[in-house]
């Protein structure tokens, strides 16, 4: 599996309104506007940081998992999102060597992305994303 980079940082919000004046008016960093991606239950905030970006998750249902999140651990990081050359390639490499996978296919992301997230118990308690755009 090639890792190109870290691709964002994922954060748990409740509003992205609030949530977004750190990222802008105390850092400075430029806001890229938002997207809500349905089958996921969540609206998504993309601040870019050289060649990675932070990405604020706010869900758009009580029910979603970004919603789940906040009511078990509170507001803050939520996962990490690498990029990858070939995500069905490092899926496979992964599986064969038994990491626990929340996505075995590939999923639509934020962006048009295809997306997979890998299960916590496997990676140390971290949430990890995988991430292939084609741009």
């Amino acid at each position: 599996m090639e890792i190109e980079k870290i691709d964002h940082l994922g954060i748990a919000v409740n509003s992205i309104e609030q949530g977004k004046n750190f990222w802008t008016d105390v850092l400075g960093l430029e806001f890229d506007g938002t997207e809500t991606v349905e089958e996921q239950k969540v609206t998504t905030a993309f601040f870019p940081v050289g060649e990675s970006e932070v990405e604020l998750l706010e869900s758009t249902t009580p029910d979603g998992p970004v919603a789940k999140y906040i009511e078990k651990k509170g507001q803050g990081m939520q996962h990490i999102a690498f990029r990858v050359k070939d995500i069905d390639a490092a899926l496979k490499e992964l599986k064969e060597k038994e990491i626990a996978l929340i996505d075995e296919t590939p999923r639509k992301g934020a962006g048009g992305a295809k997306i997979a997230f890998l299960h916590p118990k496997s990676t140390a308690g971290v949430l990890v994303e995988l991430c292939q755009r084609d741009d």
